[in-house]
């Protein structure tokens, strides 16, 4: 696999999204290896989900190949070579220097990290004071997993419902209050995520986010709508999202701002490995999850991301400027 070095360029679609009725959709932000690392940043701290990962800063990154380019994208890998890494498996984490509130964001993603014992690879936005702004899980699973969970997570008094989603999409809970298990409101969904995501050549994840609902569609690479290939977004095309979430229990202005972008892939820690000994795959390849990413470095040399664009659009009213109503005479 040949992967190029950073040069320390990015280019990205994305777009906000206004709750209006009627919306047109204009790309505000397009990020794609022409412009990725140079509009978003390294996360290098102590992973805050106490998984066993070491977070690299950029240069360290881009000198271990852990980050650069594959084949026209954007890559982001994990260190697959090192046995015993002190500190915990080397692995990237990026966030966005942008933060928006409202868009539609649309992923066109070549491969996401394979669905193997230890990794939990996610593609999320989040606000900056966590959990009070909120935060949205567009892609995320454990372990063997092969179906996305789409989450959301906020402070408490937000209580969602799912009506409007596939029928195939059950969600977990109503309440959204990240509380002290970090549980949130997750839709377990039938989309593919990890190797079948990846067996059937990627594909597109897509976001809405307005004051009445937060939606998430998902593409397979031979079903991409084409006015999202036209850089013309309607999602009122599009069918039934995967995940919407919407009801009068949540304020979503109130409980989702200015969120930041973040791509990352992280190993065991709250989630893959609190539920190490449920599965019966990983549970037999050795007595904890920090063992074995710990003393398995080839078992992750598929477990990166290979992004091809990420976009964010703005929403315009239809036909311009919004209308206004006119005072009455009496």
């Amino acid at each position: 696999m040949q992967l190029s070095l950073i040069t320390m360029r990015l280019g990205v679609s994305l777009s906000f999204a206004i709750g209006v009725t009627q919306a047109e959709y204009i790309i505000q932000d397009s990020y794609n290896a022409t412009n990725f690392f140079n509009e978003f940043n390294f996360f290098s701290d102590k992973d805050p989900t106490d998984g066993f990962v070491a977070y690299s800063n950029a240069a360290s990154a881009n000198s271990s190949q852990l980050a650069g380019y594959l084949d026209q994208g954007v890559y982001l890998g994990v260190d697959s070579t090192t046995v015993d890494p002190a500190g915990g498996r080397g692995s990237t984490r990026v966030e966005s220097k942008k933060t928006y509130t409202h868009g539609l964001f649309i992923s066109d993603i070549a491969h996401m990290p394979e669905s193997t014992c230890g990794v939990w690879p996610a593609m999320w936005t989040v606000g900056g004071d966590w959990p009070a702004n909120g935060e949205i899980d567009i892609i995320e699973g454990v372990n063997t997993d092969t179906t996305d969970t789409i989450t959301l997570h906020t402070s408490p008094g937000c209580n969602m419902e799912s009506t409007g989603s596939i029928a195939t999409s059950t969600l977990s809970t109503t309440d959204c209050n990240a509380g002290p298990a970090t549980a949130g409101c997750s839709l377990t969904t039938k989309s593919p995520f990890g190797t079948g995501f990846n067996a059937a050549g990627g594909g597109v994840y897509a976001m809405e986010w307005t004051s009445a609902t937060i939606k998430v569609w998902h593409f397979t690479r031979d079903a991409i709508p084409a006015d999202i290939t036209a850089e013309n977004p309607n999602p009122n095309t599009w069918g039934p999202p995967v995940a919407a979430f919407s009801g009068s229990g949540c304020s979503i202005d109130s409980h989702f701002q200015k969120h930041q972008i973040v791509i990352n892939t992280t190993f065991c820690g709250q989630w893959a490995g609190r539920v190490w000994d449920n599965d019966e795959t990983c549970s037999k390849l050795a007595p904890t999850c920090d063992a074995y990413v710990a003393a398995n470095p080839q078992a992750f040399e598929s477990a990166f991301w290979q992004i091809n664009s990420v976009k964010v659009y703005q929403a315009n009213m239809a036909g311009g400027a919004a209308k206004r109503a006119q005072p009455f005479s009496g």
